[in-house]
């Protein structure tokens, strides 16, 4: 799955995963991370989620990274902000008020781009990456983010009915990727209606990551 997979279902509108509403599961469960008033969220493979209307609705900061440029192009256009668009290392930069979004290469962003934040919330990203791909980017973001705190939805079937993405992600997974630097809290899980995209039954589960402390 390269850049040209995703570049490809934007521009024929297959964007299964985009959501048309809030996500439910971000509205009850990101107070959980204590995200000070005025706290800075980054969401990474950010797409044109709604969930970034309803951060920012929150007085929240909003920082996303996403390959598509269209994909960033209508959330802008949804958000009825026109953008200021600068160049940011490898990166195009969009910038609205409280909203930045760099549009390339997750892996080519900079600590130093990126800027700090105060939690990290991902409900597609993990998910949408093969496993191969998982650690590297579960890794870069430890490292972006400085282990900034999250809040992680994901995904459990079986993966040999559906291939994926998303992909199936468990909780064993989830610890390999994150225990070395969070502790885990399981908030909920919840059965898929009509399971994942009508063919297996599945779980959505919803995970909140501290950093540890010492």
């Amino acid at each position: 799955m390269d850049a040209s997979f995703w570049h490809n279902r934007w521009q024929t509108n297959q964007t299964g995963w985009h959501e048309r509403a809030v996500n439910p599961l971000l509205i009850t469960h990101f107070p959980s991370l204590h995200v000070p008033p005025g706290g800075r969220v980054f969401v990474p493979l950010c797409g044109k989620s709604l969930d970034l209307g309803w951060l920012l609705s929150q007085g929240y900061a909003v920082a996303g990274a996403e390959l598509s440029e269209l994909a960033v192009t209508q959330l802008f256009a949804e958000l009825e902000m026109e953008p200021t668009i600068s160049e940011v290392g490898k990166h195009k930069h969009f910038r609205g008020e409280r909203i930045n979004i760099f549009v390339g290469d997750f892996f080519a962003l900079s600590q130093e781009a990126l800027g700090p934040v105060d939690a990290v919330y991902d409900r597609a990203a993990l998910v949408a990456l093969p496993e191969a791909i998982r650690v590297q980017y579960t890794t870069h973001l430890k490292f972006l983010t400085a282990s900034a705190p999250q809040l992680v939805i994901g995904y459990e079937y079986d993966q040999t009915v559906v291939p994926g993405p998303p992909f199936s992600v468990t909780p064993d997974e989830l610890h390999r990727h994150y225990s070395d630097s969070y502790t885990l809290t399981p908030l909920a899980r919840l059965d898929v209606p009509g399971g994942l995209k009508g063919k297996c039954p599945a779980m959505e589960h919803v995970w909140k990551l501290q950093k540890r402390q010492g």
